[in-house]
């Protein structure tokens, strides 16, 4: 498991889908520990192209066009993460990134 995979969830925690996709954002250094969560951003498919979302898509391996929302971080337990679709490229990881600090309000 890596920073920037993304992996399709069964039912996480109080979400009405039966299914959800998630990116990892967690550092690699507590994605690599015994810890056993890491945490995620939730990946749907209606965005208003806010500074703290992240378009993704079929590039990504997915089936449509989507967008990570970095408002609504969520702890996963890895057992979880087990479904693997895709990675962000280096570029989308970026902007994720930049999202991330936007939500967090990081300088």
């Amino acid at each position: 498991m890596r920073r920037g995979e993304i992996y399709r969830v069964h039912h996480p925690s109080d979400d009405p889908k039966l299914y959800r996709c998630f990116v990892v954002v967690s550092r690699q250094t507590l994605v690599d520990s015994k810890f056993p969560t890491v945490i995620c951003a939730p990946i749907l498919t209606r965005g208003h192209g806010f500074s703290t979302q992240v378009s993704v898509g079929i590039d990504e391996g997915l089936k449509h066009e989507s967008w990570i929302l970095c408002d609504n971080l969520i702890s996963l337990r890895k057992v979880q993460l087990t479904r693997f679709v895709g990675s962000l490229t280096l570029s989308k990881r970026e902007e994720l990134d930049r999202a991330l600090k936007m939500s967090l309000a990081l300088e």
